[in-house]
């Protein structure tokens, strides 16, 4: 099975590598916030309380990562490269409909399917650079990612699927 980021374009540089870096952790505390507080919404609140506390540490990344690039010129990344949901003004009302349907089992697997890619793109990335440091800077990436993908995991087996399989009911 290849990963999403397995044939990632070359990262270059420092800037390259912290530009996306920026992107992917932006996305994903976005992303966390608005599903904490939806579970909250529903009512469960530890599924919500682990989603604003991976959000608060999405952003403290961001923040890290901006102040590391601090006095660089970094590239510009599209956030649709990095969206969860479709974004923009076609998408919103989509992007609103998926948000209130959601269940927190299925809050879970996007935010583990999100974690995974972001896993795959620093972990590709650290294979294909050549600049020792640079390399680190993607391997600790891709641990931070690790760490968040075995909390999501952790949630997962312990939020029921509310999805009713019929076929092994009356099968």
């Amino acid at each position: 099975m290849s990963t999403p980021y397995a044939n990632v374009r070359a990262i270059g540089s420092s800037e390259e590598l912290l530009a996306h870096a920026i992107e992917i952790e932006r996305e994903a505390a976005a992303r966390y916030a608005e599903l904490g507080e939806r579970m909250k919404d529903l009512g469960n609140d530890i599924v919500g309380e682990l989603f604003l506390r991976l959000a608060k540490l999405e952003q403290d990344h961001e923040q890290e990562l901006v102040k590391r690039a601090a006095g660089l010129k970094l590239p510009q990344i599209p956030s649709s490269e990095y969206a969860w949901l479709g974004q923009g003004a076609p998408e919103t009302a989509a992007h609103d409909l998926v948000l209130q349907t959601l269940t927190p089992h299925a809050a879970l697997k996007i935010a583990l399917a999100a974690e995974v890619r972001a896993a795959a793109f620093f972990e590709a990335a650290r294979k294909q650079i050549r600049d020792p440091q640079l390399a680190e800077m993607a391997a600790e990436m891709a641990a931070e990612e690790g760490v968040h993908i075995a909390w999501v995991k952790s949630a997962i087996r312990r939020t029921p699927d509310p999805v009713i399989d019929w076929s092994s009911v009356f099968g």
